[in-house]
């Protein structure tokens, strides 16, 4: 599809009323903003293959090496609808800058870290200038294309989330075998440095607009994962009946419930809660909640089982993992199309499913067991079907309902995908503790039989959830 024209003039677009003149800088903006947003999606997967590095450098054990997947994710997803009503209140280009500038500063303080205070931290901080970032980023590419173009950009923006999931897992390989798993980190500083020197030159700044801001909300819900990531995670350690773990487990859901009724009495809430009455947006979240804890659990799962107890280098692992990274971008392509002809049902039920069927032989695995025979197919089917699911989620949420609707619906749905990361590999982690401790295969066969169960009964509820009908495939509004 070819450009239009720049034009000098507002121009009129059937539908949509007037626009401004197309900015002739709007393509290099595009390639600045999808560049920052890289970094972010690249930084929830990249630090995977780098973990077992980290612990024998930091002597970190299994708690704080969940942390330093879950403290990224938890911060980013909890404090992300806050961030998008920053850039309403400030504007767009400066929630972005500040963002950055946080984020490029974190990254440099965890490349740093000499201790797990401080890699946690720092991976904390890098969340909180995530959550700042990405929706101005997103606010800035909604409004600086107009019409077909703004699909287009918009399509870009969508192939960044599975082009940093497969990059992650092999640059991360790469940097660690390399120059050093800091390198993860440091590199995030010259092209954070480079974008927050472009950005001004290439993104106009816009007038703020009227907003309220929901800080009780966004700390309550942040506040309530994180506890209950804590009590998932103590419960691999202390078993489910230990006093702290249950204590930390009903304090979460307290918390959810303060949230709950915090989002109803405020004016403006962070969350609309009325938009889970929707089914497209409740069937939405549930599958992005569960596609992202399924694809969080096996990079998590795989990249510390291959190097402990395979005995795989880094760069290996990348490599084993990269085709499964692949596999989410074609899985994710193919529902894209079959969506809009099969329906939402029934690409989510059979992604799923397929997601359960490609488990089952990593459950099965034994110490005898080929990881390019066994291992590798298993992993790449069900990175297929999670692929699937991922774009089926959204779709659900932002095509089936009402147009008016979608900025919320699209908030509400990547908050999920966040919360999902954080959580599969907090429980994960809990249920393959002895293995991660003991460098035994047992424990991870465990957790990966626990994603296989939880991928089938994703499909069971799919089935009953997620609408009939074929969602209005558009151009909405979406994180990654």
């Amino acid at each position: 599809m070819p450009h239009p024209p720049a034009q000098d003039h507002p121009r009129e677009v059937a539908g949509h009323g007037l626009h401004p003149p197309a900015d002739p800088r709007r393509w290099a903006a595009l390639a600045v903003i999808c560049l920052a947003q890289f970094m972010l999606v690249l930084d929830v997967t990249v630090v995977n293959v780098a973990l077992p590095d980290m612990a024998a450098d930091l002597r970190l054990d299994r708690t704080a090496l969940t942390w330093v997947v879950t403290a990224y994710t938890l911060t980013f997803g909890g404090l992300m609808l806050l961030g998008g009503r920053l850039a309403d209140l400030l504007g767009a280009r400066r929630t972005l800058l500040a963002g950055l500038l946080l984020f490029t500063a974190a990254s440099l303080l965890t490349g740093l870290a000499q201790n797990a205070g401080t890699l946690i931290g720092g991976r904390i901080a890098q969340g909180v200038g995530a959550a700042l970032l990405s929706p101005a980023a997103l606010a800035i590419v909604t409004t600086t294309f107009h019409g077909p173009e703004r699909t287009r950009a918009l399509g870009v923006w969508a192939a960044i989330g599975g082009t940093g999931s497969a990059a992650g897992v092999l640059l991360g390989g790469a940097l660690t075998q390399g120059p050093g798993w800091q390198w993860i980190f440091h590199l995030n500083v010259p092209v954070g440095i480079a974008v927050l020197a472009a950005v001004p030159a290439l993104v106009p700044a816009r007038a703020p607009r009227p907003a309220r801001l929901d800080v009780p909300g966004a700390l309550l819900v942040t506040a309530a994962t994180g506890i209950l990531i804590h009590g998932l995670v103590r419960a691999g350690d202390d078993g489910w009946s230990d006093s702290l773990t249950l204590l930390a487990l009903a304090g979460s859901l307290a918390l959810y419930a303060a949230f709950a009724l915090t989002e109803r009495a405020t004016r403006s809430p962070l969350m609309d809660l009325r938009m889970f009455t929707r089914r497209p947006v409740l069937a939405g979240s549930f599958l992005m909640l569960i596609a992202t804890a399924l694809l969080i659990g096996f990079f998590f799962l795989g990249s510390v089982h291959l190097q402990q107890v395979r005995g795989y280098s880094p760069l290996g692992t990348g490599l084993v993992f990269l085709p499964a990274a692949v596999a989410v971008a074609l899985g994710a392509h193919l529902a894209s199309r079959l969506v809009g002809r099969a329906g939402s049902r029934a690409c989510a039920a059979g992604g799923l499913a397929l997601a359960a069927a490609g488990t089952v032989p990593l459950a099965l695995q034994t110490a005898g067991s080929s990881v390019y025979g066994v291992f590798l197919p298993g992993l790449v089917t069900a990175s297929f079907g999670v692929g699937a699911v991922f774009v089926t989620a959204t779709t659900t949420a932002l095509a089936m309902i009402d147009h008016r609707e979608a900025g919320l619906a699209s908030g509400v749905v990547n908050t999920f995908h966040e919360v999902g990361a954080s959580v599969g590999a907090a429980v994960v982690s809990t249920v393959a503790a002895t293995g991660i401790a003991a460098g035994a295969l047992d424990g991870f066969t465990d957790a990966y039989a626990l994603l296989a169960v939880a991928a089938t009964a994703g499909a069971l509820v799919s089935l009953a959830l997620v609408p009939r009908g074929k969602p209005r495939l558009t151009g909405g509004p979406h994180v990654h």
